[in-house]
């Protein structure tokens, strides 16, 4: 049985006020508590209740409620309150939590390989190039995979696309050389910041602001939006806007838990979870235009743009994460994600 991540025991004051944030979440959203439930769904994730994926969570909770008459009861943990990065997907498989959100940055460590195609640099221009991927043959056949590791995949999610921050502007590789630059754990993202001259620096998402301020690290990437709700900009005054990544997620539930569920309910929560995943994408690129002009204001955070022979310049030194992914996939997946940018 998985223990909470304080490793205390089930009925710890600690636990308990866990438990309690989780409701109050999830009267936040709207949702009464008073009765019981014929079936309780506990989703947990990483972020903050006003990024998208915390949004979407809240919508998600709030359609299932509705359309279900409350017979089917979804409680919202945020911020690492029930699971962090280190140790969600082990709950899910454990059956102690029925529904994640991970970062796809999260799947190749968790033995699903292939979604560190989404980690390549400068692999999308736009979200529309990313839809024709995740929305198409090659999404369903990446959420299958999911299965191999105890997982049922249910759909995408999209955060945006990663900008630099740090205590100087970063448009050239060389502006790169020395930093510790905090990185999920992926082998793309840390060869490309080794490409960079930069020294990746794995730590979950929760600690980021902490090892800033501390100087564990000098430099992050981050969707603007969670620069912001994260309070990055008292460490990170200078913002570069490279535009060189992509940051999603991907809505996994416990294969047990769904088995358990009728056809009738598979239902009910998957169209709730088409409605909540297309009100997150929306307001992930609302959040995004919103968080640049936001930052366009704020006293001390200083924006950079690099020009289009500094972006080149960018692209061509993490070339050496593009060869390392082929060499450990084979061409066949980054072939058909081209040939989906492509045909759309």
């Amino acid at each position: 049985m998985v223990a909470p991540r304080n490793n205390a025991p089930a009925r710890s004051p600690r636990w308990l006020r866990r438990t309690l944030l989780g409701a109050a979440c999830a009267v936040a959203g709207g949702v009464s508590l008073a009765a019981k439930p014929a079936v309780l769904l506990r989703f947990s994730h990483v972020v903050a209740p006003d990024t998208p994926k915390g949004q979407m969570a809240l919508r998600f909770q709030a359609l299932v409620h509705e359309r279900s008459g409350g017979r089917i009861r979804v409680e919202v943990f945020p911020d690492s309150q029930l699971w962090g990065d280190d140790d969600e997907m082990e709950a899910l498989r454990l059956g102690a939590v029925e529904m994640l959100a991970p970062s796809l940055s999260k799947f190749g460590n968790a033995g699903v390989p292939e979604f560190e195609v989404f980690d390549l640099p400068y692999l999308f221009a736009d979200l529309a190039q990313v839809r024709r991927v995740t929305q198409g043959a090659v999404g369903r056949g990446l959420l299958q995979r999911l299965g191999r590791q105890q997982m049922l995949g249910l759909g995408f999610l999209d955060n945006g696309f990663k900008q630099m921050s740090a205590t100087r502007p970063l448009r050239t590789p060389a502006d790169f050389r020395g930093l510790r630059v905090r990185v999920q754990a992926s082998r793309v993202l840390a060869a490309q910041m080794r490409a960079l001259g930069a020294r990746p620096v794995v730590l979950p998402f929760g600690e980021t602001q902490r090892a800033l301020a501390s100087g564990v690290v000098d430099a992050a990437e981050n969707p603007l939006s969670n620069f912001l709700t994260q309070g990055l900009a008292p460490w990170q005054p200078h913002v570069t806007l490279t535009q060189h990544g992509y940051l999603g997620y991907a809505v996994v539930s416990n294969p047990r838990f769904w088995a358990s569920l009728s056809q009738a309910d598979h239902r009910l929560l998957a169209s709730a979870l088409e409605d909540a995943l297309a009100h997150g994408n929306r307001l992930s690129a609302d959040l995004d235009r919103q968080a640049l002009a936001m930052l366009r204001r704020t006293p001390g955070v200083m924006l950079h743009e690099p020009s289009a022979a500094e972006r080149a310049a960018l692209r061509q030194a993490v070339q050496p994460a593009w060869d390392g992914l082929r060499r450990s996939l084979g061409p066949g997946l980054l072939n058909d994600v081209r040939n989906a940018l492509i045909t759309g």
